[in-house]
């Protein structure tokens, strides 16, 4: 046979092989799909875990992140008021620090109130939002933690959570006329979100977001990509399972509280693998931030409550 005879009828002898394989292959891909690949779940830390507003406590953000590296941490969250500056070139230090150590700068948790008859005093806080949207901007950030603010009808935090953050209407108000100023604020603030690409997350927190009700009310009112729902685990302190169910398909961000040693102002016992189910029933993809809030060192209760974590969420 001549050599270029020979290699046709290889050739051919190949393919018809190859393309019986694949057709084989196709029946069996057919028979037997693929089940879908779930993602590891990345876990992070808030640097108010290193600090819990503990006096002699605030540790430098950058100290808080090489101990997150260290402990095996995916990310972390940073709480505003813990920086000790805010010029640009301090924000892309931050920025580096967590480059070299192979972390992810992955939220901001911020402090505002748009609670306030006085509209001199809403434009102050959408002011001050609008400045830590932009400082998440530059530190590559894509997200913050906003709040709605409450009455401050009781002005004591301690006496706030002993009435289980229940403050009452003032007198001649109505929560109508708050749920106005807080979506108005938000409305304008979006802009500035879409613009610099960083995500608004409304916690239930304490205030007018204390209801899944609440906040998915103004989430669906301000109707915008750039206004979603942060869903902190410790702040449904009645059946929580239930609340944060309702608030799961909109959450782009968790903050998941720990209590080793015993709580600061009150204790959860949360079950976590039950959370973990919520959150990947609606196909949650997005970070899972530990904000440790117990009376234990936190050298010894962080790595206890990351293995915690990974153990609930599979990632172990």
């Amino acid at each position: 046979m001549e050599r270029r005879n020979f290699l046709a009828a290889t050739t051919g002898l190949a393919a018809s092989c190859l393309a019986s394989q694949l057709g084989s292959a196709n029946v069996n891909a057919a028979e037997e799909p693929a089940s879908p690949t779930t993602a590891r779940q990345r876990i992070a830390i808030s640097t108010y875990s290193f600090w819990r507003f503990q006096k002699g406590l605030r540790l430098p953000i950058e100290d808080c992140i090489r101990q997150a590296a260290e402990m095996g941490f995916d990310g972390v969250e940073v709480l505003h008021v813990q920086m000790h500056q805010t010029d640009n070139a301090y924000l892309q230090k931050l920025k580096r620090e967590a480059f070299i150590n192979g972390v992810d700068l992955c939220g901001m948790s911020t402090h505002q109130s748009f609670v306030y008859p006085d509209k001199e005093k809403r434009d102050e806080n959408i002011e001050h939002t609008l400045k830590c949207i932009e400082l998440a901007y530059r530190m590559g950030i894509p997200t913050i933690r906003v709040n709605t603010g409450r009455w401050r009808t009781i002005t004591s935090f301690d006496e706030l959570m002993a009435k289980r953050g229940v403050e009452p209407t003032p007198e001649g108000r109505t929560d109508e006329e708050a749920f106005k100023w807080v979506i108005d604020s938000l409305a304008i603030l979006v802009k500035k979100a879409e613009e610099c690409g960083v995500t608004m997350a409304l916690e239930n927190h304490w205030g007018l977001s204390r209801t899944p009700e609440a906040i998915l009310r103004i989430v669906k009112e301000i109707d915008s990509p750039w206004l979603q729902v942060l869903m902190d685990t410790g702040n449904f302190l009645e059946d929580p399972y239930d609340e944060l169910e309702k608030i799961a398909a909109k959450s782009v961000f968790v903050q998941a509280k720990t209590y080793y040693g015993g709580g600061t102002w009150y204790t959860l016992d949360l079950d976590y693998p039950r959370i973990a189910k919520i959150l990947q029933k609606h196909n949650y993809r997005g970070y899972v931030s530990l904000e440790f809030e117990g009376k234990e060192k936190y050298q010894t209760a962080i790595p206890k409550s990351l293995a915690m974590l990974r153990k609930a969420f599979g990632t172990s």
